[in-house]
């Protein structure tokens, strides 16, 4: 049994290459080889957002604060809201974040393929985070 006690592993900002606006990380949990899952709190600010990306083996989101969007390729942006639980398959090109007024918060859990765990894209656009 291995515990991560709260306020023991730092909180990271979300690189300007991979987000746009202010992002912060809380790692939460990185399994030991061979099982392959991760997981981390990520909180946007208002307007913040990621980059389209992937996931090799997919992602699931869980909303625990605020109000968000989330967007797959070709689909509508979606309204999130805490207790909401979001799925993007595998190799589904994505992108999810805050609200234009109100920050969330959401758990974010994926697996490693090959020792990675996202392919990082293209920035979302304000155009598409308008819409």
């Amino acid at each position: 049994m291995e515990i991560k006690r709260a306020g023991t592993q730092a909180s990271g900002k979300g690189p300007a290459e991979w987000f746009t606006g202010t992002v912060r990380i809380d790692p939460l949990f990185q399994a030991p080889d061979p099982a392959s899952v991760q997981g981390a709190s990520v909180t946007f600010e208002p307007g913040a957002r990621t980059a389209w990306h992937t996931h090799p083996l997919g992602q699931t989101l869980i909303v625990i604060a605020g109000c968000g969007r989330a967007q797959r390729e070709g689909g509508p942006v979606e309204e999130i809201r805490p207790g909401d639980v979001v799925w993007f398959s595998p190799g589904e090109k994505h992108w999810h974040g805050a609200a234009p007024t109100t920050a969330m918060t959401h758990i974010a859990i994926q697996e490693k393929l090959d020792g990675k765990v996202v392919e990082w894209l293209e920035q979302v656009t304000d155009e598409q985070y308008q819409k």
